[in-house]
């Protein structure tokens, strides 16, 4: 089916946040192909944030998957999707997600036309109508992915944009500690965080630059940082994170879903990377820059073969008191501060 003939479309991608970053430049392809169609999105509730007051977006249908656990999980998820998506009369669904839950969620609008990757996983491409095959999936960094299937249902995809919500000001932060480096180093994911001791050296090796220092630390820290750094650990939302990475000249991250709302808004990105392949899980943007195997390299000089996906490296950073040697913190310090110099 041709989205260009739709009057109801819903996107289904309800996560995560790097997940749903990536599946913004599609659903902009998609509202330009259909501009009259209601345009909705179907999203969990702790991501929606991201999604409300995007112009071209209908409507944010918020998916309260927290309140779907434990054995009477499933049962009042049915419920839920007869009240919120059966009577939506939706022309064409586009599952982005490929997962049995998004696939489920999309058969529950009623929708007989419904788009999904032929790659998904689950069993999910079995309940779609339409099923788009892309033999270089692996090779494939997400955003390309969902431009190929916006692509395949009738999109124009040669100007892709990332078109995020107004951001939300911070209280207490002003032109004295912004426009210098918004720094993420800390994921939910084992082996993926920089140590404080790598995070107090990086600011040292950068004052007297500013640094933000954002994310969600594995648990409380009681650690005094260096006299140029803004804690802010804990203390943003989405719409506050967009506002800091709109003020600061630089964004650094570990590899995680605030790295690509910073890649999505910028090019000025640093993302650091252990294991993980930054051609098919880094910045898209291809001025941006990434850190791994002791290399700086732009994104523009990567090829899928530069830094391939190292699985059997991950436990070997889940077990080390930090990511990189200090040699390298150095290093990485040196190429950010050497941006700011006059």
């Amino acid at each position: 089916m041709n989205v260009s003939s739709c009057e109801r479309i819903l996107i289904v991608k309800p996560s995560s946040l790097g997940d749903v970053v990536h599946t913004l430049p599609a659903a902009e392809a998609i509202h330009r192909a259909a501009p009259e169609a209601k345009l909705d999105w179907l999203v969990n509730s702790e991501w929606a944030q991201l999604l409300e007051g995007i112009p071209f977006l209908n409507q944010v249908i918020t998916f309260p998957r927290r309140e779907f656990r434990g054995i009477t999980g499933f049962r009042k998820a049915q419920k839920w999707a007869d009240l919120t998506l059966s009577q939506k009369k939706y022309d064409l669904v586009v599952d982005f997600q490929g997962l049995f839950r998004s696939a489920w969620l999309s058969r529950k609008t009623g929708c007989k036309n419904i788009a999904g990757f032929q790659q998904a996983r689950e069993s999910a491409p079995l309940m779609y109508s339409e099923r788009v095959d892309l033999p270089d999936w692996h090779g494939m960094h997400a955003i390309d992915r969902n431009l190929r299937l916006a692509e395949e249902i009738g999109s124009d995809i040669s100007s892709p944009e990332f078109t995020l919500p107004p951001g939300e000001d911070v209280l207490g932060i002003d032109e004295s500690n912004t426009g210098g480096i918004l720094l993420h180093p800390f994921s939910r994911g084992k082996g993926k965080s920089l140590s404080t001791k790598e995070v107090i050296e990086f600011c040292a090796h950068v004052a007297p630059t500013p640094v933000l220092l954002v994310g969600m630390p594995a648990r409380p820290l009681d650690i005094t940082w260096p006299e140029n750094v803004t804690d802010l650990l804990g203390q943003t939302n989405l719409r506050q994170l967009i506002q800091l990475i709109r003020s600061s000249a630089w964004s650094v991250s570990i590899d995680s879903g605030p790295m690509h709302l910073a890649a999505a808004l910028t090019d000025r990105v640093l993302s650091l990377h252990t294991w993980s392949n930054p051609y098919v899980v880094g910045p898209w943007q291809q001025k941006a820059w990434v850190w791994r195997d002791g290399e700086l390299a732009q994104v523009c000089d990567l090829d899928a073969g530069k830094f391939p996906e190292r699985r059997d490296r991950k436990k070997h950073f889940e077990n080390k008191d930090r990511l990189f040697p200090q040699e390298e913190i150095a290093e990485i310090s040196e190429f950010i501060s050497s941006q700011f110099a006059t």
